[in-house]
C-alpha cells in the first residue's frame, strides 16, 4: 500500500537531473516538440546525408523557414551539417541522440 504524507504520495525514487544536464534535455524536447522540426527528424531518419533542398522539397514551408528549423535542431544537438560546396548536407547526430535516449530511458 502506498504511503501518503500530507495528501501527497511518498517519494518512491530519485530523479537525478538538474542544472546544465536538465537544460540540455529540455532544449532537446522543445526542439522536437515542433511539428515541422519533428518532420525534419523523420525525414533524416529515412534520408541520411541529404541536403537542405531535399528537406525543403519535402516540407510545405519556405526555404528560409526550413533553415530556421534546421538551426534549432542543430543547436539542440539532434543534427549536424557538413558543408559541401554551396550546399549543407544534414544528418542525425547519433552521439547526442544516444545521450537523449539514455536520459529519457532513465526518467521513464
Amino acid at each position: 500500500m502506498e504511503k501518503i504524507i500530507n495528501g501527497i504520495p511518498a517519494q518512491c525514487c530519485t530523479l537525478d537531473i538538474s542544472g546544465k544536464k536538465q537544460e540540455r534535455l529540455v532544449a532537446m524536447f522543445k526542439a522536437i516538440g515542433n511539428p515541422i522540426r519533428f518532420e525534419i527528424i523523420k525525414f533524416l531518419v529515412t534520408h541520411p546525408g541529404c541536403i537542405t533542398g531535399d528537406i525543403v522539397n519535402h516540407l510545405p514551408v519556405a526555404q528560409a523557414t526550413v533553415s530556421q528549423h534546421l538551426k534549432v535542431l542543430k543547436d539542440a544537438g539532434f543534427i549536424s551539417g557538413i558543408i559541401e560546396g554551396t550546399s549543407t548536407c544534414y544528418q542525425l547526430d547519433e552521439k547526442n541522440i544516444g545521450w537523449f535516449r539514455s536520459i529519457v530511458q532513465d526518467i521513464f
